[in-house]
């Protein structure tokens, strides 16, 4: 967990070769988006392979990476972790996801948390038991590939999602806290949009008002930036509503929140 509080190149010609090979070795953890754009993904999946004994898996993904019209970083990274999942069903391995979540390699945690989300034979309910463990992950990138993994079971499973991340709302841990927000954004980013919550925000009320008044930023921004979502659809939901939270309590965290929540609708 040190290597994350190394203060990562500014670009990715900038990063030292040694570092570089680390990461691709997957000895390191990257200290920012450049570094974890620059990995390898190649290299570092056969490493890690071969470090598990399970080499026979990487001929499948290979032809399922050469196989993507559009191979953005986040779906290749998709594509790796479901057709890991695929092998290991096969064959009935239950080391190789264990083996993952536990790496030092943020993107091979990364790779775990498109296994739960890809896992048809995990309930709703299940899934996102499995995937709070990524959602409290100390790396950035783990916790925003935790979401965009289980996205697609949250909107399919919208009702049922909502209630069972309320509670997460309570959790002494700020990144689980903060997972209920980002990971139900109507908008959000590098996603698909929820169309239900862009027309009826009001669904989401349980969760929002439990973290009105949230004292981490981290918690904060991902709360505004949700209001800032619904306010492109349904800005009078978002301007009333902030206009009660003031009146009721008008907190620092509260004025944050709102602020950013309206940019859109007072621009």
């Amino acid at each position: 967990m040190d290597q994350i509080k190394r203060k990562g190149a500014k670009t990715i010609q900038s990063i030292p070769p040694e570092i570089l090979e680390q990461l691709n070795q997957g000895k390191i953890e990257t200290a920012n988006l450049v570094e974890w754009l620059a990995i390898d993904m190649v290299e570092l999946l056969t490493t890690l392979l071969k470090e598990c004994d399970k080499t026979s898996y990487l001929a499948p993904i290979l032809q399922a990476l050469e196989a993507l019209k559009k191979p953005t970083i986040t779906l290749k990274n998709a594509t790796i972790g479901q057709t890991l999942l695929a092998e290991a069903t096969k064959v009935g391995d239950q080391d190789l996801f264990d083996f993952l979540s536990q790496h030092p390699a943020d993107m091979a945690r990364c790779w775990a948390t498109y296994m739960v989300g890809h896992n048809a034979d995990l309930s709703p309910t299940a899934q996102l038991n499995a995937i709070q463990v990524f959602a409290a992950d100390t790396h950035f990138g783990v916790r925003e590939t935790a979401w965009m993994a289980v996205r697609p079971t949250i909107i399919s499973n919208l009702d049922l999602s909502l209630e069972l991340l309320t509670p997460w709302t309570l959790h002494t841990d700020a990144n689980i806290r903060r997972f209920a927000t980002e990971s139900t954004r109507p908008r959000g980013v590098w996603c698909a949009h929820i169309e239900v919550l862009k027309s009826t925000p009001e669904m989401a009320l349980p969760i929002l008002e439990n973290l009105r008044n949230d004292p981490a930023k981290y918690v904060q921004d991902s709360v505004g930036n949700w209001l800032n979502d619904a306010s492109k659809t349904q800005p009078d939901f978002v301007r009333n509503l902030c206009e009660t939270w003031l009146v009721e309590s008008n907190t620092k965290a509260m004025a944050y929140i709102v602020k950013k929540a309206l940019r859109t609708v007072n621009s």
